[in-house]
């Protein structure tokens, strides 16, 4: 019997494209599948739920996760992280130091984890398990997935953080992963690692990236169009002052 993206909860965007709203968070978790080669953008907020992940990713695939893209360090994006293992994982540059042992990024994401409602004892286990980003993306890096699949790595960044990561991945119609750059189930959440100021850049280079057509995904809610992400855009820009 096979497996469909619907009967696993996923929702399916495009052929060999979807993605799941993960429970509590609702955060998001993207699958894009190539021949023998799959990608996962983020990981969910435990060692427990990117295992869940990593499963149903497989299944739909039909072969193993094979890269695994972080868009920022936020807990309940990476703590699933070390859960894929064998994957090439990659992120914004400069993100691999928030992971580093030893370092005030994995208790900063613990602690955070914590806050937010995370059984302490899974946060400690994430935090402690948290993998390395081996591929930190400067600029552009073109995934090849195999049988004419290829996904658009960009370092869209600074924003909702200081190492923001977007996936495009082409076809008809283009996805766009945004991470927490674009939310639509609540207003944009600016911690103390955001960047203000270049936030409305960010979604600019969103919008040049993905274009008119786009589907684009935000790290929480459904999905959005174009005007949504210029809209949101516009409204970050005017809470923190940021002129064109």
């Amino acid at each position: 019997m096979t497996v469909t993206w619907e009967d696993l909860g996923w929702e399916r965007l495009a052929a060999g494209v979807g993605r799941r709203r993960l429970p509590v968070w609702d955060c998001t978790a993207g699958l894009v599948v190539g021949a023998g080669a799959a990608l996962v953008v983020d990981a969910g907020s435990s060692l427990g739920e990117g295992a869940r992940v990593r499963a149903q990713a497989r299944d739909l695939a039909g072969h193993r996760v094979t890269h695994l893209a972080l868009t920022h360090p936020h807990f309940d994006h990476v703590f699933g992280a070390a859960a894929f293992a064998g994957a090439e994982v990659y992120g914004a540059v400069g993100a691999d130091a928030v992971f580093a042992r030893g370092g005030h990024g994995r208790e900063a994401l613990r602690s955070d984890a914590v806050a937010e409602g995370l059984d302490p004892r899974r946060a400690k286990e994430a935090a402690d398990a948290l993998v390395r980003v081996r591929h930190e993306v400067c600029g552009e890096w073109t995934l090849d997935l195999g049988g004419g699949r290829q996904v658009l790595l960009a370092d869209v960044g600074p924003g909702h953080t200081g190492h923001d990561l977007a996936v495009l991945v082409p076809g008809d119609p283009e996805v766009v992963f945004c991470g927490d750059l674009v939310e639509e189930s609540g207003e944009p959440q600016a911690g103390p690692d955001a960047v203000p100021s270049h936030w409305p850049a960010a979604l600019d280079r969103l919008l040049d990236l993905g274009g008119e057509d786009a589907l684009y995904v935000p790290g929480h809610g459904a999905v959005v169009d174009a005007a949504f992400v210029r809209a949101q855009r516009d409204a970050l820009a005017a809470r923190f002052g940021v002129s064109r």
